[in-house]
Order: C-alpha cells, then sequence, then structure tokens
C-alpha cells in the first residue's frame, strides 16, 4: 500500500510539473485562473505573484473559486502580496455566503496586521453587524497596540448585543484596569441582557486580578 501510494504521490508531481510548462507570461497565468483543470488554476495563483497588479485577478479568482486547494493557494499569494487591493478583496470575502471562504478570510487578515490595522477602524463601524463580529475576531491575533482602545469603542458605542458580547469575551483575554470602566457601562447599558452582564463581570474579575 505504501508503495502504491508512494506511486500515486509521484504522478500527482509529475502531472502537476506538466500542467506549469505551459505558457507562463503574466497575461497568460491571469487567464490560466480560470482553466478547468484545478492543477494548473494552482501553479497559476503561485507563479502570478511575481506579476505587476498580481492582486487585481487573483481577488477576482478567489470570489467564484470553488476548489478549496486552490483557494488556499490564492490567499497564500494574497497574504504575500499584502498590498491594498489584496486586502480590499479579503473584506469582501467577510460579506460572502459562503462561511468556509469567510472563516479563510479573516485567518489570512490575521496574517498581514500592519495592512489591516489602517482600515480596522472602518471595519467596526461597517453597517454590517457581522462583518463587525468578524473584524473584532481579527483583533484577536492582530496584536496591535490599539487592540485594547479597539475593543473599548465598541463595548461603549456599538449598539448589537452579540458584536459588544464578542468584545467582551477577547476584552477579558487582552484587557487593562482601564476597560473597567468601559465594561461597568456596558451591564448598564445592556441590563436586560444577562450573558452581557456576566461576560463583563467575569472579563473586570480577570484583568483587575492581572
Amino acid at each position: 500500500m505504501a508503495l502504491i501510494k508512494q506511486q500515486s504521490s509521484e504522478l500527482s508531481e509529475i502531472i502537476e510539473e506538466d500542467e506549469r510548462k505551459r505558457v507562463r507570461d503574466c497575461a497568460s497565468l491571469a487567464q490560466q485562473l480560470s482553466d478547468p483543470d484545478p492543477a494548473a488554476r494552482r501553479w497559476a495563483a503561485r507563479d502570478l505573484i511575481d506579476c505587476e497588479d498580481a492582486s487585481v485577478p487573483l481577488v477576482a479568482q478567489l470570489q467564484q473559486e470553488q476548489n478549496r486547494s486552490v483557494r488556499e493557494i490564492i490567499l497564500t499569494s494574497l497574504v504575500q502580496l499584502g498590498d491594498d487591493v489584496a486586502v480590499a478583496g479579503l473584506v469582501e470575502c467577510l460579506r460572502s455566503e459562503d462561511a468556509s471562504l469567510r472563516n479563510e478570510a479573516i485567518e489570512a487578515m490575521k496574517l498581514l496586521p500592519d495592512a489591516v490595522a489602517p482600515i480596522m477602524g472602518k471595519l467596526l463601524h461597517d453597517a454590517d453587524p457581522d462583518v463587525r463580529i468578524f473584524a473584532v475576531n481579527i483583533l484577536e491575533s492582530l496584536r496591535h497596540e490599539l487592540v485594547e482602545e479597539w475593543l473599548k469603542e465598541v463595548i461603549e458605542r456599538d449598539p448589537h448585543v452579540n458584536v459588544c458580547a464578542t468584545a467582551v469575551d477577547l476584552l477579558s483575554e487582552v484587557g487593562t484596569v482601564t476597560s473597567r470602566e468601559a465594561l461597568e457601562n456596558l451591564k448598564v447599558r445592556f441590563a436586560e441582557e444577562p450573558y452581557i452582564c456576566f461576560a463583563a463581570d467575569l472579563a473586570i474579575k480577570r484583568i483587575c486580578s492581572t
């Protein structure tokens, strides 16, 4: 069985290498992103990274790509590029009906703290509460000096209980005593929401004990 598996793996590598022997200029690579063969799309997504304005075709394909392995390569390339087009494309994925794509975009954005930080304020004020929740989820790994301030702003002004609940959960992990007043005010603002009161008390207990 091991030999069969090894032979299968070697055959797969040969097939994929054959796919890479297609024309490799930038225009051809962009066209190959929509090739019927997933192997060709994977190679194109890898090799496009050296092309000017590569993020444009990569983002366009990401929004319609159904093959998960191809999507992973596209996302990896977009993270490596990390330009404004790449980040904007990832933000658009947060609005997708595809939960897997949304989660993949969130994980990709967590790897781009310097590129995502300048737009975090905009994301936290997005009209869609789901996008605001996703933004808080991204903050979890952003490791930016303003994370606590962003979270405090959320619990002080966001009208949506689920957005605030998500922020409180994270604040209990990264917050300091400077967040205590905002947490106390949150309990007053959502006095009829048992979970908010419980989570805020738990956060206060944690940050005051550190």
